[in-house]
């Protein structure tokens, strides 16, 4: 192998090394969101371990959230169950990428 080819070979590794990485990046970086039903799905399976459930809603549509330094795009959802004879409401954030449940809160 020649000189001249040899610089050719390291040449065309480096450029697929680095188009690979920059794909690579890409794609980690702009993963795309977990959809609201199977969030909704997952909140509604945990409360159903603990009892039945009268309805759920998830808004389809995903919102900003900031605290403090953090920016995020959540999804806004809510379940509704009897507890002690008495309908009571339960309201979710869930990261829209991550599908991670960021607070649940009793009304």
């Amino acid at each position: 192998m020649t000189k001249k080819e040899t610089l050719t070979t390291l040449a065309m590794a480096g450029t697929a090394s680095l188009t690979t990485g920059l794909l690579t990046s890409w794609l980690l970086n702009h993963k795309s969101t977990i959809s609201a039903n199977n969030i909704l799905d997952t909140v509604r399976q945990a409360f159903l371990k603990e009892g039945p459930i009268e309805g759920s809603w998830i808004e389809m549509k995903k919102a900003p959230l900031q605290k403090f330094a953090i920016k995020t795009q959540v999804y806004y959802g809510g379940i509704t169950r009897y507890e002690d004879n008495k309908l009571i409401q339960y309201e979710f954030l869930a990261d829209a990428k991550t599908g991670t449940i960021i607070d649940i809160y009793r009304l």
